[in-house]
């Protein structure tokens, strides 16, 4: 293919780093944005190769007429937002077409790049109905339990929004909400029985649970990308444990420490089912998923909660039934997520996010902090429930992780899915 000119072919530069940007620090996975930025290189006349890292995505040259030296473009792939990939994405196609010049393209994407989060509102309404939603998964029924885990968790959202104005960082946002659903549950414990403290404190906590990243990071694991794998996985291990920190930072200060376990009521299947709806619905909105498509992740979620209810009836244990609903998600997220131009990770994460396993990890870590306090008194039941629990938080992970990246990668080595 015969070079661009020197001007068109700056131009068809600049509107490749502005897709590997915008693609890669909005949560898109690793494969589709070097597939994408790489065929639409190909279409404009340049030969790419596109090398994502935590913090930058470089983009190499060959070929006569084209720059020398990498291109650095700065890029941190610690947001999640669906909107700015499906309108990059349907960028690249327009230009694909002949429908748009570089030129114009270009200005698309910066308005993309300024789209706004969803509105507070919505956000922390959502954040509260999320997490209720969960509390009823977790055997919840008490009305005054719902409404504190509601408000808990509304008040968390507006908090992370403001923190977020406030501070560039985003690792306070997960830190000062987990410290608030805290105290709430404090305030909580004085009243309720320990098994309602155990849901107020920890469904506000489960809906700031970073799945996405963890998802992309196990992608980029099976897919041998092993620096990268091994920073988003970090990031994730990082605001899992600023979540854990907040939370039992703000159980000590009221001299209060999380059960060891929840209410243990059974949930009939219609329940269980609407309240993973609610959930997805939830975790669609904090990824800034058009209302149009929400109802798209709800009925998988819906589905695949009804087999994870399932599974453990017949007597399956959380790992399997975990295993079982993820390989669901995955086989029928993977062509949605591709028709769709949604981030893989972000979509198939919201349909399952009822199944993490948040209330193992918290567990485990106040479970530690008690036995690290108690000393030489610490009680052996102690050990053995952080143990456990850290066990089975582990396997379901894992279960998870292998669910929904095994149909994914499978489909795609059979049907390698469009660049756009």
């Amino acid at each position: 293919m015969a070079p661009l000119p020197s001007a068109a072919g700056d131009e068809a530069v600049a509107l490749l780093r502005d897709c590997a940007r915008l693609l890669f620090c909005n949560g898109q996975t690793s494969e589709r944005t070097v597939r994408s930025v790489e065929s639409l290189a190909g279409f404009l006349g340049v030969t790419v190769s596109v090398a994502p890292r935590w913090g930058a995505v470089t983009l190499r040259f060959s070929g006569p007429g084209q720059p020398v030296a990498p291109e650095i473009v700065p890029a941190v792939p610690a947001g999640v937002e669906m909107h700015k990939v499906t309108e990059t994405l349907r960028v690249m196609q327009a230009v694909r077409a002949g429908r748009l010049a570089p030129g114009a393209a270009r200005e698309r994407l910066a308005a993309a790049g300024r789209l706004p989060p969803v509105p507070v509102l919505r956000f922390a309404a959502l954040a509260g109905a999320g997490a209720a939603a969960l509390a009823v998964i977790f055997g919840a029924a008490d009305p005054l339990t719902l409404l504190l885990v509601f408000a808990s968790a509304f008040a968390g959202a507006c908090l992370r929004r403001g923190l977020a104005r406030l501070f560039p960082n985003p690792l306070s946002q997960p830190l000062g909400a987990a410290f608030l659903a805290g105290l709430v549950a404090v305030a909580a414990a004085h009243l309720m029985p320990k098994a309602a403290v155990f849901v107020i404190a920890l469904c506000p906590c489960m809906v700031l649970v970073p799945g996405p990243h963890l998802l992309n990071g196990a992608i980029d694991l099976a897919r041998m990308r092993l620096p990268l794998a091994i920073e988003r996985l970090c990031y994730a291990g990082l605001l899992v444990l600023l979540i854990t920190v907040g939370l039992i930072a703000g159980l000590l200060l009221g001299g209060q420490s999380l059960p060891l376990s929840g209410s243990g009521n059974s949930v009939a299947l219609a329940v269980d089912v609407a309240a993973a709806g609610l959930a997805v619905a939830a975790y669609g909105t904090f990824f800034s998923m058009p209302w149009r498509m929400l109802p798209v992740p709800m009925a998988v979620g819906m589905a695949a909660h009804a087999l994870h209810w399932a599974v453990l009836a017949l007597g399956g244990g959380d790992a399997l039934s975990a295993l079982v609903a993820c390989l669901f998600v995955g086989a029928v997220v993977t062509p949605l997520s591709n028709r769709l131009h949604m981030p893989f990770a972000a979509f198939a994460f919201a349909s399952v996010v009822s199944l993490i396993p948040g209330s193992f990890v918290f567990r485990m870590a106040d479970a530690l902090i008690g036995l690290s306090g108690a000393g030489d008194a610490a009680r052996p039941q102690l050990l053995t429930a952080a143990l456990m629990d850290g066990t089975t938080a582990v396997a379901i992970m894992i279960a998870m992780a292998f669910g929904l990246i095994l149909p994914k990668m499978l489909i795609e080595s059979l049907r390698p899915p469009a660049a756009f």
